[in-house]
């Protein structure tokens, strides 16, 4: 690709929240041309249409999704997709010779078994699950090269969730069997889609709890920190539904073992993510909050010790449709890439 050429960009799935994010913060990347825009179910319509923010920003209509016109038109491809479509679709794409950043979870779960019985959609071809590069930037991007055909972007509770406990499970200082995750987020993780929790009338003035023991993120989680331990690692993971727009707030418990202050974890963290611009460790006696995130790229992490009981608590919080899918994706792009993994995201959180 020549000095000054823009990579060509495609999203497929872009009438989701998570396709539309994309479309705003490509839209402000300087090395991108968004190329193509894809939806199955609105071919041939304007994206302004369901969309009224994007009058006279993004005036093309919609595409079909044709491999042959994709690959025609652009060089990478993002999957904000439904469950299921990425496993059929990314090969194809692949084949065809594009890169492929999955945002759906199609590829994140190397055990195919497991994906289907979590996921209960049949599991992607094995080469390419093997072959897909789990891009949680702050602690594997150093995998995500300009190599890299097939990316497999990590979930909203898993990154705030990994970013939270690795560096801890990492330096031994917790024990991983002893975890408990307590994550609660807005309501646009569930989608655009109609479904009666999502009503305004269940979630308004109402905490509910969802998915107990059944979540999908569950063996990501455990996939992810299971490679961090190097043994397998089961996790206690409740999902909670609270009434906001956008946000994760993961509260992570677990036993600590030897000595170790609230001082002494937040050093280890800013050890850990050192020269990594999107995590922010919060000095000793604050804590994040989801507002302190929201529109943004960052991870706010903060702790608490308690001598009473030996736990840690540690916060983690993000936006769950920046960081949490599209901003990420868009960090690994720019791994893939070649470009510094902050290009194109350079903003700071909405607030209030």
């Amino acid at each position: 690709m020549g000095v000054n050429q823009k990579v060509r960009v495609a999203i497929v799935g872009s009438t989701g929240y998570g396709g539309v994010e994309l479309i705003r913060l490509l839209l402000a990347h300087p090395n991108v041309e968004i190329t193509s825009v894809i939806s199955s179910s609105s071919a041939g319509v304007p994206i302004a249409d369901g969309f009224p923010h994007l009058t006279e920003i993004m005036l093309d209509n919609l595409d079909g999704v044709d491999v042959d016109l994709i690959a025609q038109k652009a060089d990478v491809v993002f999957l904000p997709t439904p469950a299921g479509v990425a496993a059929e679709l990314a090969p194809k794409l692949i084949e065809a010779g594009l890169k492929v950043i999955d945002i759906s979870g199609d590829f994140r779960l190397k055990n195919p078994a497991s994906y289907e019985q979590w996921y209960k959609h049949k599991a992607a071809d094995e080469n390419y699950l093997v072959e897909a590069v789990y891009g949680l930037c702050e602690v594997w991007g150093n995998e995500v090269t300009e190599t890299t055909r097939l990316l497999s972007n990590p979930g909203c509770f898993p990154t705030a969730t990994l970013l939270g406990l690795i560096p801890a499970i990492q330096a031994g200082w917790v024990d991983p069997d002893s975890i408990i995750i307590d994550a609660k987020s807005g309501v646009s993780g569930a989608g655009r889609g109609l479904n009666l929790s999502a009503h305004y009338s269940e979630v308004n003035e109402n905490l509910i709890a969802y998915k107990l023991n059944k979540h999908q993120h569950i063996p990501e989680i455990e996939q992810a920190l299971s490679r961090i331990a190097d043994r397998p690692v089961t996790t206690t993971f409740t999902t909670h539904l609270v009434p906001m727009t956008r946000g994760i707030m993961a509260t992570m418990y677990a036993k600590v073992v030897g000595e170790h202050s609230d001082t002494d974890f937040v050093e280890l963290y800013n050890q850990y993510y050192e020269g990594r611009k999107f995590v922010r460790v919060r000095r000793t006696g604050t804590w994040p909050a989801t507002k302190h995130v929201t529109g943004s790229n960052y991870c706010d992490i903060g702790f608490n010790y308690d001598a009473r009981t030996g736990r840690i608590t540690i916060i983690a919080t993000i936006d769950n449709v920046v960081k949490g899918a599209a901003g990420q994706a868009i960090q690994n792009l720019n791994l893939m890439m070649g470009w510094d993994e902050t290009t194109g995201l350079h903003f700071t959180p909405i607030y209030p």
